[in-house]
Formats: structure tokens, C-alpha cells, sequence
């Protein structure tokens, strides 16, 4: 999603974008697993989780008000331009939530990166990183949607 945005090309979202999902910064989820390793008891499950949150709707209007600040002399100003509805995948769930309070209880883990903080850090991490980045999802068929016949790049031009 970034990377389209980057390009200008079309940002599609499932449905109305009312999807829900608890988000986690990368970093945060490595030291959940490693505070797994350290504290946590043998042959227990422990899930992990952000407390994050929100619409899928929510996170892309986010991501498109960072791009606009993070690339003020970009062409494709504003990036809310470049969302597209899409048809939802067939049996998409609507919420994906995670229960991690037995992880914090156990090991005394918490994330260090609010939301906001940790999507700024992806975008710049992507920013830093583009030419890279763009290589990879062209080689690696990245940029197709999942989940419907005749399925078409998902980064195609905006009509």
C-alpha cells in the first residue's frame, strides 16, 4: 500500500474498509517473541498483539496524511486520491483481535511504539528504502491481489 501510494497508483481497500485490525509495530512483535523465550513457560500459548486497533479505512487515511507530510513535492498530493474500493475477498473476516494480556501478565512485555509512531517509522523505513522495496515486489509478484478469479495487479494504473 505504501509503495502505491509512493507511485500514485491506485490504493485499494476490500469493501468499504470497515475491516478490523489489531496492528503492531514489527520491532514490538520481536521483543514479544523474545520476551516469550526469556519468560514465558514451556508448551503455553501466548498471542500478541498491538491493543492497536482500527479500521482498515482508518490506517490507509493515516498512511496517506503521513505520505503527504513525509513527501510534501510528490505529484500524487493528496494520496487520499489513490483509494479505490474494491470488492471484498469472499469470506474475508470482518475483526481480527488479539487477547495478549496473559503475554504482558507472564513476561511483562508491553509495545514501545504507539500506532502512530510505528507507521510513521514503516513509511520512513519505506521511504529510505524505495528503489529496494520496489525491486523486490516486482520480482516477487508482490504487487498481484489475492483472493479473486482473474486476478489482476493490485498496484494497476488509477482509470
Amino acid at each position: 500500500m505504501i509503495l502505491a501510494g509512493l507511485a500514485g497508483r491506485a490504493m485499494p481497500v476490500y469493501g468499504a474498509g470497515e475491516n478490523r485490525r489489531d496492528w503492531l509495530y514489527v520491532e514490538d512483535h520481536v521483543s514479544a517473541l523474545l520476551a516469550i523465550l526469556a519468560k514465558g513457560r514451556i508448551m503455553e500459548t501466548y498471542l500478541v498483539g498491538g491493543g492497536a486497533e482500527l479500521r482498515n479505512i482508518d490506517l490507509v487515511h493515516r498512511l496517506c496524511d503521513l505520505l503527504d507530510a513525509l513527501r510534501p513535492n510528490s505529484p500524487h498530493r493528496p494520496h487520499h486520491s489513490c483509494i479505490r474500493f474494491v470488492a471484498d475477498r469472499p469470506g474475508h473476516d470482518l475483526r481480527y483481535a488479539i487477547e495478549s494480556d496473559k503475554l504482558r501478565r507472564e513476561t511483562g512485555w508491553e509495545p514501545t511504539e504507539s500506532f502512530d509512531s510505528g507507521l510513521k517509522r514503516t513509511v520512513q523505513w519505506y521511504l529510505d528504502n524505495e528503489e529496494w522495496c520496489r525491486k523486490l515486489a516486482e520480482s516477487s509478484g508482490a504487487d498481484v491481489r489475492l483472493g479473486l478469479r482473474g486476478a489482476r495487479p493490485a498496484n494497476a494504473a488509477l482509470e
